[in-house]
């Protein structure tokens, strides 16, 4: 399917799973990155993204030289539970400064928040509430799409 509609496809915390379906990224938090095989995941040609939420998570991240890092929350968020506080748009550009690969913000986004985002130095961004709900989750996809357009191919 993501290759008929000319999309990738990450899996969140099941690396076994991503490897399994051919995907093209795997994504890791903190504790699921520890228990994860790096190397059969780089053998099956998947890429790394991984989440960080402070400057010790960021080392450990960037031992494992991700092909993404996830930064979050940005904003207060209502998907779950955070036991950190926003993360900012300053945390943001500090994140981007010290990162080779690309960044990817998360938690708390809208489309009216984004270009401050990516102003701030986010590759990307990461959208699950703003889109699940909202009346119309279709229509706010389109928007976010229309959105992100102009940065794909970055």
């Amino acid at each position: 399917l993501c290759w008929q509609a000319n999309c990738q496809l990450v899996v969140n915390d099941y690396w076994r799973e991503a490897i399994e379906a051919g995907a093209d990224f795997v994504h890791l938090g903190q504790e699921d990155l520890a228990s994860a095989d790096v190397g059969a995941i780089r053998a099956a040609g998947i890429r790394l993204g991984i989440s960080t939420h402070s400057d010790a998570e960021l080392e450990i991240a960037l031992a494992a030289s991700p092909d993404y890092v996830a930064l979050g929350p940005i904003y207060p968020t209502l998907l779950k539970k955070m036991p950190w506080a926003p993360q900012g748009l300053e945390r943001v550009a500090t994140w981007k400064a010290r990162i080779a690969c690309p960044l990817v913000a998360i938690g708390g986004l809208t489309p009216e928040r984004a270009p401050d985002v990516f102003v701030a130095g986010a590759d990307s961004v990461a959208v699950i509430t703003d889109i699940v709900t909202h009346q119309s989750p279709e229509q706010r996809t389109e928007t976010w799409m229309s959105l992100t357009q102009p940065l794909r191919g970055r």
